[in-house]
């Protein structure tokens, strides 16, 4: 990884860790985090939205970009292998257990963009609350010190072009 840009991967993380840790965020952003556990608010979003012919479409479009994430998600953390920030800086303690992967790029990031994208082919009033907790979820994943910013920010971004396929197909 190029130096500076992990420095600033670093100085973010740190900063996130210094101003924003406090006792009730320790208590519930690991229950935020866990909402995007095996992308199971999404699967159970897309079963929901399936079980309405005005949103069946859209349950469809979740499960595709599920299915795109999923793949893309194993096929990244498989090329780039990259440790995670708890491992790198084992001096911060972990609200939860240390995930058993790498962390480049943030599987629950990329999920929950890509769900809550396509969660917007049913409509604003249904997808921009959904991007709303995709957002939360991938904060989490800073917060609790398993990605680095790159990670968190690389996975948002292939969830919106994964959502956008799975809408398009």
């Amino acid at each position: 990884m190029i130096p500076a840009l992990r420095a600033a991967d670093d100085r973010i993380l740190f900063h996130i860790q210094r101003r924003f840790r406090c006792e009730i965020g320790d208590r519930i952003i690991p229950y935020i985090s866990a909402l995007g556990n095996g992308g199971a608010v999404w699967l159970g979003t897309a079963c929901f939205c399936l079980c309405f012919e005005r949103t069946r479409k859209a349950g469809i479009n979740v499960l595709q970009a599920l299915f795109f994430a999923i793949v893309l998600i194993l096929l990244l953390k498989h090329i780039f292998c990259r440790a995670r920030p708890c491992d790198d800086h084992k001096e911060v303690k972990l609200l939860i257990r240390r995930p058993p992967d790498h962390s480049f790029p943030s599987g629950h990031a990329l999920s929950s963009f890509a769900a809550a994208t396509a969660l917007l082919s049913a409509g604003s009033f249904i997808g921009i609350p959904f991007i709303c907790l995709a957002a939360f979820i991938a904060f989490s994943r800073l917060y609790l010190f398993v990605h680095y910013p790159i990670d968190v920010l690389a996975g948002s971004a292939l969830g919106i072009c994964v959502g956008v396929l799975a809408i398009l197909v």
